[in-house]
């Protein structure tokens, strides 16, 4: 009898080769964390949503928390490169603030997926250090991308604005429109 055949008929599944697995365990993470939040987050629902093997996540993967940082780290490198990527492209200060606008308004704000993970990164990044480095990464790379336009105390007063827009569309009952936040934008910069 084959080994392949032995494990099989022990009630065990022969090992696939599965290249793909530890990133669709992170994507899985972010979907996981969009729809049920991080309290809810655990080795045995994200397994579950990538439909592998829950043993896959601890071969992965040392912990829950480093989990956790690699999936924000991915959302929060998608939007920074947005970001970074919109800005650049800008000519010049009033083609940047427009781009600042689209960003707030398409990416940051324009999903709930994308609005809910940012949310709950911020609130677990006040209480774990790892994923407070993440957040600090994604703001140096918004600064830095502002900065293609704007001197550096600028840069780091719109990323906070910008922060506080995000928190605040999250949580208002009534949250600001995009005519209000183009308003809120173009007051501050011009």
């Amino acid at each position: 009898m084959s080994r392949s055949t032995t494990a099989h008929s022990a009630g065990r599944r022969p090992r696939r080769h599965d290249p793909g697995r530890r990133d669709r365990l992170i994507d899985a993470a972010l979907g996981v964390i969009a729809e049920h939040g991080v309290a809810a987050t655990t080795h045995r629902e994200i397994a579950r949503a990538a439909d592998v093997p829950l043993g896959s996540m601890t071969y992965h993967f040392a912990s829950l928390d480093e989990i956790l940082a690699e999936a924000f780290t991915r959302h929060a490198d998608a939007v920074a490169t947005v970001f970074d990527q919109r800005l650049r492209a800008a000519p010049d200060r009033e083609s940047a603030i427009e781009a600042v606008i689209a960003v707030i308004s398409d990416q940051l704000l324009g999903g709930e997926r994308d609005l809910i993970l940012a949310v709950e990164l911020y609130l677990a990044a006040a209480r774990k250090p790892a994923l407070r480095a993440v957040t600090q990464a994604w703001m140096q790379r918004s600064r830095r991308a502002l900065e293609y336009h704007f001197d550096p105390t600028t840069a780091r007063e719109v990323d906070a604005l910008i922060e506080g827009l995000v928190l605040h569309s999250a949580l208002s009952t009534e949250p600001m429109t995009p005519e209000q936040i183009r308003h809120a934008i173009h007051r501050y910069l011009n």
